[in-house]
């Protein structure tokens, strides 16, 4: 299906909403309109001024609604996105009429989400609702390069819709089987990347601590059974991947806190439907203790490096000399 819907509205303008934004502007037709709301107004004032033509700032999700054929939603919680779609008087629901199709790329527990659309559906039948959560940190959201987790089947009629629209944000569009199932493939996606971060970060420090330089262990890891993207693009470690938080102070990239809370959700989901953990609560104890550590908090969730010891300045010191 072509695009062809000139309304769009777009709500949490944060670290990943305002790139995936601005692609989605930069790749519609000039005519296309969006309407904007977030509870912290500065990003979207600072889009408004720069794109007068084509954004318009709205007072909340209702306005936003109202004015809108399509929604994207794009907020830290399960709380938050309750508030976004629920809130009598101001939410996405209390617009009459309201946008036809709904997606929410937040990456929140799955209960919630699907009560969401329950609402969704009681209220207006013929407005569709996604589970549609992202994965890539924000240089994909940069880059437009995410992959998108969408709750639907293959067969779902409005999935040429979604692929169009989402395409223009992301380049891994995957139809995951149903309602809810995006999400249970991010929190899956979220609960192994923790966990190999954890591992990446801890085999380059026993590297490291043995007198290897880390340049020629990862490039090892590359070539063989540890390879992952953590460490090829993400890698934990300074100086080994300049484009990684990791390399510019941890600063940017996905916040630790943030891992924890997708890695309680991964947990939780696991003792909901029954499936065996041997790393989950070390895992998850390992991130708590990271989120709560002054010299961590805020930052990158690869700053677990840092949690456990590494050598973040190895680049200023001779490993020339043998180890004992």
């Amino acid at each position: 299906m072509a695009f062809d819907n000139n309304h769009i509205g777009f709500i949490g303008l944060g670290l990943m909403g305002v790139p995936m934004l601005r692609n989605l502007i930069q790749k519609t037709d000039d005519h296309c309109q969006f309407y904007l709301y977030d509870v912290a107004s500065e990003p979207v004032e600072k889009l408004c001024a720069e794109l007068p033509a084509r954004t318009h700032q709205c007072q909340n999700p209702r306005d936003v609604a109202e004015k809108s054929d399509i929604i994207f939603t794009m907020v830290p919680e399960g709380a938050h996105v309750r508030a976004v779609y629920l809130t009598p008087e101001t939410g996405i629901l209390a617009a009459r009429p309201g946008a036809a199709l709904l997606c929410d790329c937040s990456t929140i527990d799955t209960a919630t989400s699907l009560a969401v659309r329950e609402a969704v559906i009681q209220q207006s039948p013929s407005t569709r609702f996604f589970d549609t959560p992202v994965s890539g940190g924000v240089l994909g959201a940069e880059r437009a390069t995410l992959t998108f987790m969408m709750g639907c089947a293959e067969d779902d009629p409005s999935l040429p819709l979604l692929k169009d629209l989402l395409g223009k944000m992301g380049r891994h569009l995957i139809a995951c089987g149903g309602p809810s199932l995006g999400l249970t493939a991010k929190l899956c996606n979220n609960y192994c990347s923790g966990l190999i971060a954890i591992a990446v970060s801890e085999a380059m420090n026993i590297g490291m601590k043995s007198g290897m330089d880390p340049h020629v262990l990862a490039s090892v890891f590359h070539s063989s059974t540890a390879q992952s993207a953590i460490c090829d693009d993400w890698c934990p470690v300074p100086g080994l991947c300049p484009e990684a938080p990791a390399s510019k102070g941890y600063k940017g990239g996905f916040k630790v806190q943030l891992m924890r809370k997708d890695f309680a959700l991964a947990v939780d989901t696991a003792n909901r439907v029954g499936a065996e953990l041997a790393l989950g609560e070390k895992g998850l104890e390992v991130y708590t203790e990271t989120m709560n550590d002054p010299r961590c908090k805020d930052l990158d969730s690869r700053v677990v490096f840092r949690y456990l010891g590494g050598d973040e300045d190895w680049e200023k010191k001779d490993r020339s000399a043998p180890r004992q």
